[in-house]
């Protein structure tokens, strides 16, 4: 998710309550592979102390999909980041369902499931770049306007290690609750194209038990949590505790996020109100929680935002 899933939210579930795999925002591989790369890679960055990191990939020249592929398997993208020998990305992941206006009035993602010649290239151009030393992935919806389950298995038919299947049209947004009996067809069809892709399902996920029930109804190989985590940063745990977290406790896990993210984008890559997205993730469901929030989402630095949340802590301990 575009702002959302940086590195410092991904050591905040890591560390809270780890899920198997993570996914980087996506990053467009056309402005990689141009002078525009440095303002780019913040996007990317990781540390050590994340789980396993998938990078996401979305654009529209499939020789810039190969170019990407190529230095993120070589590790050269990682040592650029900062990372030592040895650490690097578990895989890529093709953006082909961000619904988005602009991407796809550009050709791109979710315009793909109606440009099938230009996926393919994409997809081929990234095999070709990976060189089969990293797994390559492909996330999508089950339709543009109307449902088409042949896009599922023209996506099928390329052999990919993972195909997570949102069960939404671009069209519907999400605006209707996702469709999961379609998402089962889509392993069905996985059983009789490629039975060795692996089948994610993604769409209203909300906890790591629903996520289960799921999977067990459709067969699937695993879900991705997406919006879900805004409800509960406990969602990968199997049992959240989130419902019996104190006041106190949700102050302090907004303070580390925010000490975090200053210690992180220390040269403004970042602007604060970024912030303003996970305010309420942590601050609600107390006494004062909207009005916290308000002044909370006004602050102009991180250090307004500590010291904010440094005399809520106060208060609530006189």
């Amino acid at each position: 998710m575009d702002d959302v899933t940086d590195t410092v939210f991904r050591r905040m579930v890591h560390a809270t309550a780890p899920a198997d795999l993570y996914f980087t925002e996506f990053v467009n591989v056309d402005g990689l592979q141009s002078v525009g790369r440095p303002k780019l890679l913040k996007k990317v960055r990781f540390t050590e102390t994340e789980g396993p990191l998938v990078i996401q990939l979305w654009g529209k020249n499939p020789e810039n999909f190969r170019k990407t592929a190529e230095q993120v398997a070589d590790g050269s993208l990682a040592r650029e980041l900062g990372l030592p020998e040895g650490v690097n990305f578990a895989g890529v992941d093709l953006n082909m369902g961000c619904p988005a206006k602009s991407e796809v009035k550009n050709g791109t993602c979710s315009a793909l499931i109606k440009n099938r010649p230009l996926a393919l290239e994409i997809i081929n151009a990234t095999k070709a770049g990976l060189a089969g030393q990293l797994p390559i992935s492909v996330k999508t919806r089950v339709g543009f306007n109307e449902v088409d389950m042949t896009w599922i298995e023209f996506l099928l038919e390329q052999k990919l290690n993972m195909l997570t299947i949102h069960g939404r049209t671009k069209k519907q947004m999400s605006k209707v609750p996702a469709n999961w009996e379609l998402i089962g067809e889509g392993v069905k069809l996985r059983d009789r194209i490629s039975p060795d892709t692996i089948i994610v399902g993604n769409g209203d996920v909300m906890s790591h038990e629903h996520g289960l029930e799921l999977a067990q109804k459709y067969g699937l190989d695993g879900l991705m949590i997406g919006r879900g985590i805004f409800q509960d940063p406990y969602a990968f745990a199997p049992q959240s505790p989130w419902a019996d977290i104190d006041r106190e406790t949700r102050i302090n896990l907004y303070k580390q996020h925010v000490t975090l993210f200053a210690a992180q984008w220390q040269d403004g890559e970042r602007p604060i109100h970024t912030l303003n997205k996970f305010c309420k993730v942590y601050i609600s469901d107390f006494d004062g929680a909207k009005e916290l929030r308000e002044v909370l989402m006004a602050a102009e630095s991180a250090q307004q935002l500590i010291d904010t949340l440094n005399e809520a802590l106060a208060l609530q301990s006189a």
